[in-house]
């Protein structure tokens, strides 16, 4: 029986002003798996969550989550889609007038009516979930980075959505931190049966538990796969972005006239 795909992107075209962004991008994500977006800083991958969440609009093409068109929502319905969709920022973007406790609690007040026992409870088992149960009566100040990461997680949790985004999870994060949101992501996904896409440049940390890989550069997919299958990619464009090569097809130095001629312009001038 083959997989469902939750999400499915075709055709995808989006401009910031002259720069293109996205350039007839093809992608599908199937439900239930970790797939990761990766990709070289400016190629988009953040943008196209925003697209998927129906924050962003596209100029042309198909966005389908759960067979649905995004970009032909309307705004009760982008509300309803959200509710199944938890997001973790790069920022955490806790907010810093609430308790650990309240932030969690935030989206259960805000999309059910549930009583404060039943909130409560599940506050606590959405903590407990990402080990931090015993943080509930803390500020987002008296949190280290690898915790307020750890709280947006379990708010982006709390109600049991079907697809998890997350964006760059792992900038700043130190090794028993990183360790920790990897292990959290992977099992998160497991028990919870979610659909899980990580946009990252993270290239090590992403590749070990993604179960598909799509990387893309200048508004289209240049490789996807298994993350064996990307690691081996013979593209030069993707090697030099898994191993992180200075200079390659994306070179070090920006475009400009030759620097023996510069120098001399510049002396003579």
């Amino acid at each position: 029986m083959p997989v469902e795909n939750l999400i499915e992107i075709e055709g995808l075209r989006f401009k910031r002003g002259d720069r293109v962004i996205f350039d007839g991008l093809d992608m599908v994500v199937p439900a239930g798996q970790i797939t990761a977006i990766m990709g070289p800083s400016g190629s988009g991958k953040t943008t196209l969550l925003r697209i998927v969440g129906g924050q962003l609009r596209p100029d042309s093409g198909s966005v389908r989550v759960a067979g649905k068109d995004v970009c032909r929502m309307g705004r009760s319905e982008l509300f309803e889609l959200r509710k199944n969709i938890g997001m973790l920022f790069q920022s955490s973007a806790l907010f810093t007038d609430l308790n650990v406790f309240e932030n969690v609690a935030f989206p259960l007040r805000v999309h059910t009516d549930l009583p404060e026992d039943a909130i409560r409870d599940l506050v606590l088992m959405k903590l407990n979930a990402v080990g931090l149960r015993g943080a509930r009566d803390l500020e987002p100040s008296q949190l280290s980075g690898g915790m307020s990461r750890r709280v947006a997680l379990a708010r982006a949790i709390a109600l049991d959505p079907r697809l998890l985004m997350y964006d760059e999870p792992f900038t700043g994060q130190d090794p028993i931190a990183l360790g920790v949101l990897l292990s959290l992501i992977k099992n998160l996904n497991q028990a919870l049966g979610t659909t899980s896409m990580v946009v990252s440049h993270d290239v090590r940390e992403t590749l070990s538990i993604a179960h598909y890989v799509y990387v893309i550069a200048d508004g289209v997919v240049i490789g996807e796969g298994s993350p064996d299958s990307v690691a081996s990619n013979p593209s030069p464009r993707i090697q030099q972005f898994i191993n992180g090569s200075p200079d390659g097809p994306v070179p070090f130095h920006y475009p400009a006239e030759d620097f023996v001629y510069d120098l001399m312009g510049e002396s003579n001038g």
